[in-house]
């Protein structure tokens, strides 16, 4: 498999767009129709206050990551290139090359929540509602 990590260019957008909706409707059974438009609604200007990267497979974006200072604040795989590593290779690029030690996830997402643990990270905090206030509980997680 050829896989290559890379900052992409406002260019990418539209296909990491399209892989954050794949991956959101694949994972997120949880969040309704409306709340999923309105985030997608908000995503180019999501994406432009994180530090992006993007992995791809042949030449198609497969995931994608957007990292704070000191955090990731999204981690994304499309529905079919899951369980194929990608995504351990996006958390390892940033843990060993960025130094990223956090991550909030959605309590509801079980995957995620059991990925991050198998990958070392532990819950350090609960809160009952997501960063705008909606009913999902979220896990902050923090690798030792």
């Amino acid at each position: 498999m050829q896989t290559a990590i890379y900052v992409p260019t406002k260019n990418d957008y539209p296909e990491m767009a399209e892989v954050w909706e794949a991956s959101v409707r694949a994972t997120h059974l949880f969040l309704s129709e409306e709340y999923l438009l309105h985030i997608k609604s908000l995503l180019y200007e999501i994406f432009d206050m994180l530090k992006l990267y993007c992995i791809s497979h042949n030449g198609n974006i497969t995931g994608i990551m957007g990292l704070s200072d000191d955090k990731i604040e999204m981690l994304f795989i499309h529905p079919d290139a899951m369980g194929k590593g990608l995504g351990k290779k996006l958390l390892l690029f940033a843990v060993n090359e960025k130094g990223i030690k956090k991550v909030d996830v959605n309590e509801q997402n079980e995957p995620a929540t059991a990925f991050y643990k198998h990958m070392g990270f532990e819950v350090i905090s609960r809160a009952e509602t997501d960063s705008i206030g909606k009913p999902h509980p979220i896990l902050a997680m923090q690798k030792p």
